[in-house]
């Protein structure tokens, strides 16, 4: 007899969930944030403007790679000349947010929280889904979550990448090194958390002590592995934080660029 998703039919109940709370909330609360992040980060791709000013770049923007970046953001080059389809020109952000939203895309939690808030799949514990069958990821096009990994490894390139945006933070506007400033600090947080996001990820933990048939053979590994599982308790909230992070980055980057804001020097 066929079972898990290719079972025959689920329980049959006539009321939709015996539940008695307000469990739509949670749903309804993923939902709204998510949509507000993705109208924020299409909204600020194609802007194509306001993602630089010396020394901070928005992490939306980097690394910019086209010739179309202004002057100063381009910190491995212009590989890529001006990009254009249906006679439009094709933001840098474009080439970039590919790979992060790809690693959130098909990441295990952000799979429960959209499957649950966008496909009611189902919306809530203990609430029965409105699809007629469900098949999960064996089929197209879920079936590409399995790309995780791969996505997962492309994210670390980028966190170094965004690490390295922070160091170069510590320079003023004219390239001098040994300055502190708000965007210093607001760059170090969205690197940071972005890089507890990506080590307290599940494949990040697989990717450490699995395929072992003991640790006690690889105590160095076995060490690592102990310290992202810890993490991965965590995986959760560091989901959110570098999600609302990397937003606020991008954000506080356009307000100094497009001269709304003076980003304030400690020293």
């Amino acid at each position: 007899m066929a079972n898990g998703v290719f079972s025959s039919s689920r329980a049959q109940i006539p009321e939709r969930t015996l539940r008695t709370d307000k469990w739509w909330i949670q749903p309804l609360t993923t939902f709204t944030v998510l949509v507000s992040f993705i109208i924020y980060a299409t909204f600020r791709a194609f802007e194509n403007g306001n993602y630089f000013a010396e020394p901070l770049i928005s992490p939306f923007y980097s690394p910019c790679l086209s010739t179309e970046c202004v002057d100063g953001a381009s910190l491995l080059g212009t590989p890529f000349g001006i990009i254009q389809l249906f006679g439009m020109t094709i933001s840098p952000a474009l080439l970039i947010l590919i790979f992060p939203l790809g690693f959130r895309m098909t990441c295990y939690y952000y799979r429960k929280a959209y499957y649950r808030s966008f496909w009611f799949s189902p919306p809530a514990c203990a609430v029965a889904e409105p699809h007629a069958k469900y098949t999960g990821e064996t089929r197209f096009p879920l079936i590409f979550q399995n790309a995780h990994r791969w996505f997962f490894y492309a994210g670390l390139v980028f966190n170094v990448l965004l690490t390295v945006d922070a160091v170069l933070a510590f320079r003023n506007e004219h390239k001098e090194w040994g300055h502190l400033s708000v965007g210093t600090l607001v760059l170090i947080a969205n690197a940071t958390f972005l890089w507890l996001y990506s080590l307290s990820c599940h494949t990040c933990r697989h990717t450490v002590g699995g395929r072992l048939r003991n640790f006690s053979k690889h105590p160095l590994r076995y060490k690592a592995w102990t310290i992202v599982s810890v993490l991965n308790h965590k995986h959760q909230n560091f989901a959110w934080i570098s999600l609302f992070g990397v937003a606020f980055a991008d954000f506080y980057v356009r307000q100094v660029a497009s001269g709304a804001i003076t980003n304030f020097y400690f020293f």
